[in-house]
């Protein structure tokens, strides 16, 4: 999967000895912050070059003050490409924040990494000089492995087969990385999943498929995920619609106002909260659907040892 975002220009080189601490985290959440980070490096090398992906054991100690002092692992991705200044440094994680163009990225990327960097009780540090590349480092503290017991995971929606059943959910968003990283959260929470990468994808896949809950971005050229929404509830006015958005103010419309909410960047536990509150809200309002959800608890994020 990492061959083939980064093209034939691109080396990745693995950097990872034998022997590296264990870290708590979300494997798919993990996956999908280092895929953000080649990608970004990879976009800053238009002619091509080295991505280095290094784990590596650190200590941290009590004069250092990044971090609580411990041993912790260094996830760092390496390129030699443009660099970045230090006013572009500082703003970097800053969600909407992008050097990329209109139509090119969202800004998203970096603040979901930190999110994840931070829930693992870790930080992303990122080290970059104009002209002289970026170094993106995760550091993750290093936990005991339980060798003798099993890990104990947190209940899912495959923990619940009449739910896993009965949910399939449409995910909409132009920006390829975040439609991604939302749909391994949502097949990870158990979900039956179908993409769209853009709204227009998303009324022909309504067209021919079965769709108990759209899950939409808002600002997508052509048409918003408000005004897709507007579309949607023509035929369908009882189909249950969240829009992703990080804006704080959507422009009224159709009577969308009052659609539910789901701020980017997001995690997977907010993610599980925003469509358990909708489906409960949908059930109520219409006993029909209802009555294809079955009664039980909503799925949660999971966390495991890695």
């Amino acid at each position: 999967m990492l061959q083939r975002s980064l093209g034939p220009l691109t080396m990745l080189e693995i950097d990872v000895l034998p022997g590296a601490p264990t870290i708590a985290t979300d494997p798919n959440q993990l996956e999908t912050a280092i895929l953000n980070l080649i990608v970004n490096a990879r976009d800053a090398m238009p002619r091509g070059g080295k991505i280095t992906v290094r784990a590596q054991e650190r200590t941290v100690g009590q004069r250092d003050g990044i971090l609580p002092p411990g041993a912790y692992l260094c996830l760092s991705v390496i390129d030699g490409g443009e660099g970045m200044d230090e006013e572009t440094l500082e703003q970097a994680t800053t969600p909407f924040f992008t050097t990329k163009g209109v139509g090119k990225g969202t800004g998203l990327g970096l603040p979901m990494v930190q999110g994840l960097a931070a829930q693992s009780g870790g930080r992303l540090v990122l080290k970059s000089r104009l002209g002289e590349g970026t170094v993106a480092e995760l550091w993750f503290p290093a936990v005991q492995a339980q060798d003798d017991a099993p890990v104990e995971l947190p209940e899912t929606a495959a923990d619940h087969p009449g739910l896993l059943r009965s949910l399939r959910i449409l995910a909409v968003d132009d920006d390829s990385l975040v439609l991604m990283n939302t749909v391994l959260m949502l097949e990870d929470l158990g979900y039956d999943v179908i993409e769209a990468a853009s709204a227009a994808d998303a009324l022909a896949i309504l067209s021919s498929e079965q769709v108990d809950l759209v899950i939409s971005d808002h600002a997508m050229p052509r048409m918003t995920g408000a005004e897709l929404a507007e579309v949607i509830r023509r035929d369908r006015p009882h189909m249950p619609i969240i829009l992703a958005t990080g804006y704080a103010d959507i422009p009224p419309g159709g009577g969308l106002i009052d659609l539910p909410r789901l701020g980017k960047p997001f995690s997977q536990v907010q993610l599980a909260e925003a469509i358990s509150r909708t489906i409960a809200t949908a059930s109520a309002s219409e006993p029909r659907f209802g009555s294809r959800i079955p009664a039980g608890p909503p799925p949660s994020a999971p966390s495991q040892t890695m």
